[in-house]
C-alpha cells in the first residue's frame, strides 16, 4: 500500500474551509513530518501524544476538530483502543479517522476497519499517499460540515410525517434533502452522513455514470464537484432525476432511494476491502451500513437502496 509518484496539483486541494486536524503521534520526528504536510495542505494541526489525550481533546473540542490522524502504536492508550472509544461516543463518532500503522498487515487493517477506521496509511508514510488520503478525509469532513449546517435549518414536526416522496437531480438538492430527511430519524446526526452518501451516489454514479476510477482521478485533481455539475448540464443528463421516499412504520423509519442509472456491483462496497483502505474514496456505503443505519440493502441491479433505522436502539437481524 505504498504510494506512487504522481502529478497531482495539491494546491487545488486547499480549496474550501480551513480544517482542524488532530494528529496523534508519540514520536517527535513523525509529528514534525505530519505537521509540515498538514500545513502545506492549508489546514491547522492540533497535537496529541497518545490516544487518551486525543480523546480528551476531541471531547473538549467536539465541534472544532474535523479529522483525526491516529498512530496505532502509542503508550497509555493505543490508536485502536482510542478509535473504539471515539465510535462509542455519539458526540465525536462521525469524525473521520486516518490510522497510521507500522505493519502492512491485512489482519491489522481489518481490525481497524471493523472498529470504524476508513482510511489507512502504513509506515514509512509515503508523502504523496499521506497528502492524497488526508485530502480525502478533509473532503469527507467538509461534506459532513455542509450537511450538518443544512441540518440546522430544518426544524419542524417531522414525527408527524407518514410517507413523503421527493425528486432531486443536483448535488445541492441531494445535500439539502439529506439534512431534511435526517430529521425524520430518531438520531439525525447518526444517519446524516449515510443519507448524504446514498443520495449523492444516486446522482454522481447512478444518473451521471461517474465510475470508480474516474472519481478517483477527479478527487485527486480537485475537480470532482465541478465535473459532476458540468455533466448535469449535458443534454443526455439534464432531464434525469432520482427519487427518495421516506416512511414511518411501527418498527422504525425506512428510506428508499432510486436512480435512473444502470446500477453497479454494490456487493463489493458493503464492507471495506483492506486493499482499498488507502483509496481516496469508496468507503461511504460501508460506512453508511455500519454507522448510520441498522440495515442497508440494494436491489440486485444496484440502482435502488433501502435503509432502515428502528425505534429500538438495537435491532437483531
Amino acid at each position: 500500500m505504498q504510494g506512487q509518484q504522481n502529478n497531482i496539483d495539491y494546491s487545488l486541494l486547499k480549496q474550501g474551509d480551513r480544517m482542524r486536524i488532530l494528529a496523534v503521534e508519540d514520536d517527535d520526528l513523525s509529528m514534525t513530518f505530519l505537521e509540515a504536510q498538514i500545513d502545506e495542505l492549508g489546514h491547522d494541526i492540533i497535537k496529541a501524544q497518545n490516544g487518551q489525550i486525543a480523546i480528551d481533546k476531541l471531547v473538549e473540542h467536539a465541534r472544532e476538530i474535523d479529522v483525526v490522524l491516529m498512530d496505532r502504536e502509542m503508550p497509555v492508550m493505543d490508536g485502536l483502543s482510542a478509535v473504539k472509544r471515539i465510535k462509542d461516543n455519539p458526540e465525536i463518532r462521525n469524525v473521520p479517522v486516518i490510522m497510521v500503522t507500522g505493519a502492512d498487515s491485512t489482519y491489522e487493517m481489518k481490525e481497524g476497519l471493523d472498529a470504524g477506521v476508513f482510511y489507512y496509511l502504513t509506515k514509512p508514510v509515503d508523502e504523496d499517499m499521506l497528502r492524497s488520503v488526508l485530502a480525502a478525509a478533509v473532503r469527507e469532513a467538509q461534506q459532513r460540515k455542509t450537511l450538518s449546517q443544512e441540518l440546522g435549518k430544518h426544524k419542524a414536526s417531522f414525527d408527524l410525517i407518514d410517507t413523503c416522496k421527493f425528486k432531486f437531480r443536483t448535488l445541492n438538492e441531494a445535500e439539502s434533502l439529506a439534512a431534511f430527511m435526517a430529521n425524520c430519524f430518531p438520531d439525525p446526526e447518526r444517519v446524516l452522513p449515510g443519507l448524504g452518501e446514498l443520495l449523492i451516489n444516486a446522482i454522481e454514479h447512478g444518473n451521471l455514470g461517474v465510475g470508480y476510477t474516474q472519481k478517483t482521478e477527479l478527487i485527486d485533481a480537485g475537480t470532482w464537484r465541478s465535473e459532476v455539475e458540468r455533466l448535469q448540464t449535458l443534454p443526455q443528463h439534464e432531464q434525469k432525476f432520482a427519487v427518495a421516499t421516506i416512511a414511518h412504520k411501527d418498527e422504525g423509519t425506512y428510506v428508499i432511494i432510486e436512480d435512473q442509472g444502470s446500477g453497479f456491483d454494490w456487493k463489493q462496497f458493503m464492507q471495506i476491502d483492506p486493499s482499498r483502505a488507502g483509496d481516496n474514496h469508496g468507503r461511504g456505503i460501508a460506512q453508511a451500513r455500519t454507522m448510520s443505519f441498522d440495515k442497508l440493502s440494494f436491489n440486485e441491479k444496484g440502482n435502488q437502496a433501502v435503509a432502515f433505522v428502528g425505534w429500538e436502539k438495537h435491532i437483531d437481524w
